[in-house]
């Protein structure tokens, strides 16, 4: 479980309130699970883990806000060294489906670790 004191200290976030954290937070570990059961994941550093969890909590949140209406999910996002974009051009629709969804995490995840995604040996 990552706290909503690492997401804000460490992850340095702070699109997601500490009410609404341990909800994203969970939907975020289980994606994480998933990826682990049909991938080969591995962190390449110490915190990486829980940074991906972060980064994917965040763009749920995002999700959720766009479904109900109170906004879109986070076009863009940077901590430290490392920043990506999430929507391709300005001005277009956030593809809100379950594919596009899905890309969207596994990109927030793939920022902090290796996931290989091919045929093992």
């Amino acid at each position: 479980m990552v706290t909503y004191e690492f997401y804000t200290a460490e992850y340095h976030g702070g699109a997601i309130s500490s009410a609404e954290w341990p909800e994203v937070e969970a939907r975020a570990s289980a994606q994480l699970r998933r990826y682990k059961r049909i991938y080969t994941v591995s962190a390449p550093e110490p915190g990486a883990e829980d940074m991906a969890i972060c980064a994917m909590a965040e763009a749920l949140h995002g999700f959720d806000l766009a479904l109900n209406g109170d906004g879109g999910p986070i076009q863009s996002a940077s901590v430290g060294s490392v920043s990506t974009s999430y929507g391709t051009n300005i001005g277009t629709a956030i593809d809100l489906s379950e594919k596009g969804q899905s890309k969207t995490l596994y990109r927030a995840a793939s920022l902090y670790l290796d996931i290989y995604r091919g045929v093992g040996g």
